[in-house]
């Protein structure tokens, strides 16, 4: 099964800002994420990104956006409501109250590997995702949103029957892995997209992953996970 969603707006050659706010708005947007991706998101100053974004307004993005903290937020809703988007279009979303593992694991993955496929090539997103799940004060602009958009009403709220058993700290901390493992092996595949040199497609990426966290979630526990309270971090 392939999605595809139109995604960000990119222009060929220089960034170009429309009158337009919503148009204005997703070339800084678009401008901050390729800079952020490159080169670090501290490295990066607003001006730098206004000038990519090839305007001479170098407040555009307190205008727009307001402080740096919203940019970043607007980034990372902007990329949520990109994958909330494909998964609402997936068939196991019509009913999710009785999901397997696999099914939910597809139900999160799936999703978010098709709405790094259906962007203008190159992309930055998997990258600059992966940047923003490494920083500490960035930790609860991103949980606050997947809480927000992957974590509504509909979704299931008890465990599949694969992780009965295991201790609640131990599902917390495979679960703070698997984020950094999902959104690095996308960020490295999404490199070799760009350069022309990837193997395989981006859904064969997918459902790899799908497999590998399966076996990880559902792996016995021989330890009792003690050693870091991952509910902090």
């Amino acid at each position: 099964m392939t999605i595809k969603i139109t995604g960000c707006t990119r222009f060929e050659g220089k960034y170009s800002v429309s009158r337009h706010s919503d148009k204005a708005r997703e070339v800084l947007l678009d401008a901050a994420e390729e800079l952020f991706a490159l080169h670090g998101i501290d490295a990066v100053s607003n001006r730098k990104i206004t000038e990519h974004a090839g305007t001479a307004n170098h407040s555009a993005i307190k205008y727009h956006f307001g402080s740096r903290a919203d940019l970043l937020r607007a980034m990372v809703q902007r990329a949520v409501g990109d994958v909330y988007a494909i998964r609402e279009k997936l068939p196991l979303n019509s009913d999710v109250s009785a999901l397997n593992l696999r099914e939910q694991v597809t139900l999160y993955t799936l999703p978010l590997v098709y709405s790094f496929d259906a962007l203008p090539k190159p992309s930055w997103r998997a990258k600059f995702l992966f940047q923003a799940l490494l920083r500490p004060d960035l930790t609860d602009v991103l949980a606050g949103l997947v809480d927000e958009d992957f974590r509504g009403k509909d979704f299931p709220r008890r465990l599949p029957p694969e992780l009965e058993g295991l201790p609640d700290v131990v599902i917390s901390a495979r679960a703070k892995i698997l984020g950094l493992m999902l959104l690095g092996l996308c960020a490295e595949y999404e490199d070799s997209v760009n350069e022309g040199e990837q193997l395989g497609t981006w859904e064969s990426v997918g459902y790899f992953l799908i497999d590998s966290v399966v076996g990880m979630m559902a792996a016995p526990s021989t330890s009792p996970a003690d050693f870091m309270d991952f509910s902090q971090r």
